[in-house]
């Protein structure tokens, strides 16, 4: 990550002066305070994008401050240092809110991992409230769009409705038809009336004629009681007729004689009744070719024809992809109750960059399926399904500095791979192909080591301990490297 503003708390002076030292060093702006009531003074005039504070400090320890950040600063992550004495509090930090925590004395590549880390769940969150607002400013309508293409087909949908013309809606499957021709009704004076839609291509061909026109009883074989057909439940609204070249040639005459005298015969019927309905319809097939096929009516074709509206895929509309993402976690996490709340910018990239041949409904499925998994706050790579992760341009990259034994690279990596599965040990023990068993063995072991630094003569290196700003991470910047 760049730079950042980072508010560093600590009651003692030499240990905060150095760890702003090493923080400027690592090319962030820093400010100082030594105890709650002055931190919270400075967080409000120095907008920090990080708090890095001691937990026990006297008077106003880290709880005090982090319940006082969550009121002022609610989207700071809040990263506390503490002793081995309350790692009991830290832990109660957590569920309280704070981000992480480290124990002294620092491990100063631990610690950078971690700023970094929180920098990036900060820039996501912002993110997440950007497309909120966006999606507060577009209204209620599932018609969500901020692409060049999409604002036009909203422009369309705008000037088309309040008329009374047949729509025409063409697109591949799942660009979200009946989306854009429930949009139209929304925005005509029909909205107050019945809006019915019905896919042609999963009706059987001999039930179409019935399911459209009803029937009376005793019209066929079954047909115990009278029923209406979707043109009867629609009177007075709108109709929209999916997949519209599925209706069998021989019924399509009888569909134009309603549509120009508003007037149909029930199936075994002899009283015509009178119906008012406006008529929207979507076909995948090119019907121009049906009709030179014979497949479909010329007269019906411009009946319907009227006014054409067409769906860009998703692939030619990426721009979509976050704000629809974000639509439909805020929906599946209302209705699975989970916290999820966003989308890490990495899996955020495998989902703009993927060609979503299924387009928007796929992209519903794959999000509803992320969050089924997701047990933290931010959906992951690791969330989506494995042919769309495959697909991503970019792999996942775990920066490490160099100067870093192979025991430390390692633990690093365990920790990171930790965080980044939400602290699951089972599915980090999965990712990292060893058994949860070795996990919480090496867990354990980094435990007994920050414990054993802990102890008198355990090392410490001045005020901060561990490697020290001029250390290796002091070289962060320029000599690092990538496992990729």
């Amino acid at each position: 990550m760049g730079s950042a503003r980072i508010l560093a708390v600590d009651d003692e002076r030499d240990t905060c002066e150095a760890l702003a030292d090493m923080l400027s060093a690592w090319g962030h702006k820093v400010e100082i305070a030594f105890d709650g009531h002055d931190a919270l003074r400075k967080a409000n005039e120095f907008r920090p994008d990080v708090v890095l504070s001691d937990l026990a400090m006297p008077e106003t320890d880290g709880l005090w401050l982090l319940r006082n950040l969550k009121e002022e600063l609610p989207d700071c992550p809040v990263v506390f240092l503490t002793g081995r004495g309350t790692i009991d509090a830290a832990v109660e930090s957590i569920r309280e809110g704070a981000y992480d925590f480290i124990v002294k004395p620092l491990d100063t590549a631990r610690l950078k991992v971690c700023i970094d880390r929180a920098l990036e769940k900060k820039e996501t969150m912002r993110e997440v409230q950007t497309l909120r607002r966006r999606l507060k400013q577009l209204g209620s309508s599932d018609l969500i769009a901020q692409s060049v293409g999409m604002r036009k087909v909203i422009e369309l949908v705008e000037k088309v409705a309040p008329s009374k013309a047949s729509v025409s809606i063409s697109g591949e499957s799942g660009t979200g038809k009946e989306v854009v021709s429930r949009a139209v009704h929304n925005l005509s004076l029909r909205r107050d009336k019945p809006f019915i839609a019905i896919n042609c291509a999963s009706i059987p061909a001999t039930l179409i004629e019935s399911e459209l026109f009803g029937h009376e009883r005793g019209a066929f074989t079954g047909a115990d009681q009278r029923r209406p057909g979707v043109f009867e439940m629609a009177h007075g609204g709108t109709l929209f007729l999916d997949e519209l070249g599925e209706i069998p040639i021989e019924l399509q005459a009888k569909l134009l004689r309603v549509l120009e005298e508003g007037k149909l015969r029930r199936l075994g019927g002899k009283v015509e009744i009178e119906v008012d309905v406006r008529v929207l319809c979507a076909t995948n097939r090119d019907l121009k070719q049906e009709i030179k096929n014979g497949r479909f009516r010329e007269d019906l074709y411009f009946r319907l024809n009227v006014f054409q509206i067409h769906l860009p895929p998703l692939r030619e509309r990426r721009d979509d992809v976050p704000i629809l993402v974000q639509h439909f976690v805020d929906k599946f996490r209302g209705d699975s109750g989970k916290r999820v709340s966003g989308v890490h910018p990495e899996a955020m990239e495998v989902l703009k960059n993927y060609d979503w041949p299924g387009n928007i409904r796929e992209l519903r499925n794959a999000v509803e399926r992320a969050v089924i998994l997701c047990d933290g706050e931010l959906i992951t790579r690791e969330h989506l399904p494995p042919d769309m992760a495959g697909k991503s341009p970019e792999r996942h990259t775990f920066r490490l500095p160099f100067g870093l034994s192979l025991d430390a690279v390692e633990r690093e990596y365990i920790l990171g791979s930790l965080q980044r599965n939400g602290n699951n040990k089972a599915r980090t023990a999965e990712v990292l192909g060893v058994s949860e068993k070795t996990l919480y063995n090496k867990l354990n072991r980094y435990a007994a080591e920050a414990r054993a630094q802990q102890a008198p003569g355990g090392g410490g290196g001045g005020p901060l301990g561990g490697q020290g700003s001029d250390g290796a991470m002091g070289a962060m910047g320029t000599n690092s490297f990538v496992i990729r």
